[in-house]
């Protein structure tokens, strides 16, 4: 479903990403795995075309999207959650969800999202500065996929998140995936990793070094973490 090539990237003179070059099939979930500054949020922005001074190509589903602008992305399908989750906080949680307009391909109806994110349907006249943070991240994937999105890019979706958060958020991607989204997250909880997705790049220097399985980050945890530095 997504295919990137050669993907490099620059803060004017900086280099942020080097020939990075990875492939998430349809109905995947997958991850980006590094220290900080390492690159992972530059990818994703370079993906959604939030980042402009990059090189190299991005196919989805076949179709070269690399010179195409965000919103020309977010019509094919494509979403973007980023790290602060974007959440209009004055606004209540059913009026955050029927703002944005629906752009892609396959938009959800609010009766999905609500059967899906049963805690929304809860609070949905509740406004988002009463959220926790678990919430808010339920009601930014949610936001994204009533949208239309396809395949789902997350910067850190469990960032700041108690156990039990973190527990839920990984429900609500296998979920999500059990639906038919395709899912690229960062992400540094390598037992979280492990528990949602199948397949890791390991990025270091603006570089995917590895790619590992689900098998494969279980037998080096430890020294994964040290690259890590968790």
């Amino acid at each position: 479903m997504l295919e990137v090539e050669g993907l490099s990237a620059w803060y004017g003179e900086a280099q942020a990403l080097h020939d990075v070059s990875l492939r998430v099939e349809a109905g995947q979930v997958a991850t980006l795995v590094g220290r900080n500054g390492s690159g992972k949020t530059t990818t994703l922005r370079c993906l959604m075309g939030l980042h402009r001074q990059v090189q190299g190509r991005i196919l989805l589903d076949g179709q070269d999207i690399s010179a195409l602008p965000p919103h020309r992305r977010a019509r094919l399908g494509l979403g973007y959650v980023p790290d602060d989750r974007g959440i209009y906080a004055s606004l209540t949680v059913e009026e955050n969800l029927l703002l944005p307009p629906v752009v892609g391909p396959e938009p959800w109806s609010l009766q999905r999202i609500y059967q899906m994110f049963p805690r929304l349907s809860e609070r949905r006249r509740m406004r988002g500065t009463a959220l926790s943070g678990g919430e808010q991240q339920m009601l930014a994937i949610a936001r994204v996929l009533r949208m239309g999105a396809r395949l789902l890019l997350l910067d850190e979706p469990t960032e700041g998140l108690a156990p039990v958060l973190v527990q839920q958020v990984g429900e609500l991607l296998r979920a999500a995936r059990s639906h038919g989204v395709t899912i690229l997250l960062i992400e540094q909880n390598l037992r979280f990793a492990t528990a949602v997705a199948e397949k890791h790049h390991l990025l270091a220097q603006g570089r995917i070094v590895e790619v590992l399985s689900n098998q494969e980050v279980l037998a080096r945890e430890r020294e994964l973490l040290t690259h890590l530095g968790v």
